[in-house]
């Protein structure tokens, strides 16, 4: 990675900024999918993230710039699961600005999430791609850094 960013734990002021990025990143989807997949409301994630963050068990590291701008953020969260032996961490979002890939940014915003969950002794980390061509280089990415496809799919349902 370039020394010109800088990885860090967020925190409460950083929510309204990372939900921008939210936005950004499931844009970038729905163009990519033709499909719109989710129900963004950029107050009511900034909302929600702040109330996740003050959780305990919701975890976000930022990106950031030179100059400070935010350049790319990573979500995760602690589970539990009996096929996982034990807690484990699930990577729920990974978005680097267009602009700001391919310069390992990605890489050291994955190792901010290795650490912590050593540090937190989980098991395994896990994400899920979907499984579209439009996705071919996400799963490439997660391939390389060292994450292996288990099968399945991902479903939801909505309560």
């Amino acid at each position: 990675m370039s020394a010109a960013y800088s990885v860090a734990p967020a925190t409460p002021a950083d929510a309204a900024g990372v939900a921008v990025l939210v936005g950004e990143l499931l844009g970038e989807i729905v163009r990519a999918t033709g499909t719109a997949a989710f129900d963004f409301d950029l107050a009511e994630t900034q909302a929600r993230l702040a109330d996740f963050l003050a959780g305990g068990r919701y975890f976000v590291f930022t990106a950031r710039d030179e100059a400070g701008d935010l350049a790319g953020f990573l979500t995760l969260y602690e589970g539990c699961a009996l096929y996982a032996g034990g807690v484990f961490g699930t990577l729920a979002e990974l978005y680097v600005r267009p602009e700001c890939r391919s310069g390992g940014l990605g890489r050291s915003l994955l190792a901010e999430a290795r650490a912590l969950g050593a540090a937190r002794a989980w098991t395994r980390l896990e994400v899920t791609t979907p499984p579209l061509p439009e996705f071919a280089a996400t799963l490439a990415f997660y391939e390389r850094e060292g994450f292996a496809v288990t099968g399945g799919r991902k479903l939801k349902m909505a309560l």
